[in-house]
């Protein structure tokens, strides 16, 4: 009987132990798991020390008792290691992201927005019970990089009168207010509540004008692969006004324009249009033109005289299928940028250029003008000028009067007015893009055409700062737990499994010994 005695000193400790763990964990005395095991290791503890007391002291004088004594302070030291450095980790606090595809991160475009914050932006969540650990998760991942973010979960059944306050008509709404502006979103997505940050912080829209009159396709078409519905979503997430202008009733360009674009006319331009765009540029005005493929030879001569050449061909690339070799591709994809200029200076993404000519900085240009290349296609391409061979026969092959890859498709002009020849302070910007294809609703959601195209605007209408990539919608998938579910799994995984196999670990040591 008394080897059972002997052991009840380890069992106390170890029945002990985990449950002072578990009332740490729980923070509830009155846990069954916490009751059960604080009684039983108290009373086994009791009956060592009354059964075995005079044996104990004797035993600290072994040598076996001293080494012993040693392992345990040296363990003891080791878990107070532990625990200073989660506690210098609490008051200096870094996170990593080892996750290949960076779901646990933000974007750059929100970590540029939150630098960007002047003032506190206080974030109240709206939830059952007050509790949505996905959201929650997500506005700790903005609190992270800026202290400026508060953020408040509330549960709407307790405090009625703040979701009357805020209007708030459901669950999982989030009330965002900055300085006197504040909106209510339903959208829980990091794209949305970083465009909602976007649009309150920015103090005044600009105005980006699409041309129409001549066949361009619609910025309110979402039915059409054609239609520009899409780019202009896109725009005005970053707070941009989008209107449409006929030109051809108009002496000039409004004055309000910060931007016009130009995207894929299918019919010329009349010749006041084209000297209204003329006047524009020499003015300072910022230009932004997606040519149509073929044609265009109206806004081929006007880009010429801004020192861009546009060639009358096709882009095409050798496409690698599976067990069926080489065919012919008229969507090339681009992923070489110029690494000096602001749009592309840290764009390292994969961008798709469908149905794209050439476009290259003129040989001769006048003095004043900066053309920079923007993007090129692979090696293996070539712009193709037998058109025809193309679209009819759809053949192509690399001919001596055929241009060899890498081939610009998107070129940026900056032009200095004072050494153009104008007498105007400032400059003027224009940025080609060789296909119009590349922001249709078909599109712009494809690889990162869209953080491409809006970056553009960003760039031409002074906006710099904004240029980056911006949030995906698609995050990681999470397992949603109750919180019986989660009780349940975290006694089995971290108290009661790792007490069975230290209890069948002493009893065999204890057997052995």
């Amino acid at each position: 009987m008394s080897k059972y005695f002997q052991i009840s000193g380890l069992s106390g400790i170890v029945l002990t132990l985990f449950g002072l763990v578990a009332y740490l964990f729980t923070g509830n005395i009155r846990d069954p798991y916490v009751l059960i095991h604080l009684g039983l290791g108290i009373l086994s503890l009791l009956t060592y020390l009354y059964t075995q007391g005079g044996s104990l002291a004797g035993s600290l004088r072994r040598r076996s008792t001293r080494f012993g004594l040693h392992s345990a302070f040296y363990s003891l030291l080791f878990v107070g290691i532990l625990i200073m450095l989660n506690f210098i980790n609490t008051r200096y606090h870094r996170r990593w992201d080892l996750t290949e595809a960076k779901v646990f991160s933000l974007s750059s475009q929100s970590t540029k927005v939150l630098g960007q914050l002047k003032q506190d932006l206080q974030i109240y969540g709206f939830f059952e019970r007050g509790e949505n650990p996905r959201v929650s998760d997500l506005i700790k991942s903005y609190t992270y990089h800026s202290p400026r973010i508060k953020f408040y979960p509330i549960d709407p059944d307790r405090h009625p009168e703040m979701a009357k306050q805020y209007k708030i008509q459901q669950l999982n709404t989030l009330h965002i207010r900055y300085g006197k502006e504040s909106t209510n979103i339903t959208d829980t997505s990091e794209e949305a509540v970083t465009n909602a940050i976007v649009k309150l912080t920015k103090v005044s829209k600009k105005n980006v004008y699409f041309l129409t009159g001549h066949g361009e396709p619609s910025t309110d078409d979402r039915q059409n692969t054609q239609g520009y519905a899409a780019a202009k979503e896109a725009l005005e997430n970053e707070n941009y006004q989008i209107k449409e202008l006929l030109l051809s009733t108009l002496e000039r360009i409004p004055g309000e324009a910060s931007l016009l674009v130009i995207a894929n006319p299918q019919k010329p331009l009349l010749d006041h249009e084209v000297q209204a765009i003329e006047n524009y540029a020499k003015g300072g005005g910022r230009l932004l033109v997606l040519l149509p493929s073929p044609g265009g030879e109206t806004l081929k001569n006007f880009l010429k005289g801004w020192g861009v050449e546009v060639g009358d061909d096709i882009v095409v690339d050798q496409v690698i299928r599976l067990f069926a070799g080489p065919s012919l591709g008229v969507e090339p994809i681009a992923n070489t940028y110029s690494p000096t200029h602001p749009i592309t200076r840290e764009f390292k993404e994969r961008t798709i250029f469908p149905m794209v000519r050439s476009v290259d900085a003129a040989s001769s240009s006048k003095d004043g003008l900066e053309v920079t290349s923007l993007a090129k296609t692979s090696p293996t391409s070539w712009a193709e000028k037998d058109l025809e061979g193309v679209f009819k026969q759809g053949k192509a092959s690399l001919g001596p009067e055929d241009k060899k890859g890498p081939v610009s498709i998107a070129v940026a002009v900056t032009a200095n007015l004072k050494k153009i020849g104008i007498e105007k302070d400032g400059d003027a910007k224009i940025v080609v893009l060789g296909t119009s294809g590349f922001a249709n609703n078909r599109f712009i959601n494809i690889f990162f055409n869209r953080d491409f195209f809006v970056n553009v605007v960003n760039w031409l209408v002074g906006q710099e700062e904004l240029i980056s990539i911006r949030p995906r919608s698609i995050r990681s998938s999470r397992v949603q737990l109750t919180e019986k579910e989660g009780n349940v799994v975290f006694y089995l995984s971290f108290l009661i499994l790792p007490e069975i196999l230290l209890i069948i670990g002493l009893a065999v040591w204890w057997k052995r010994r």
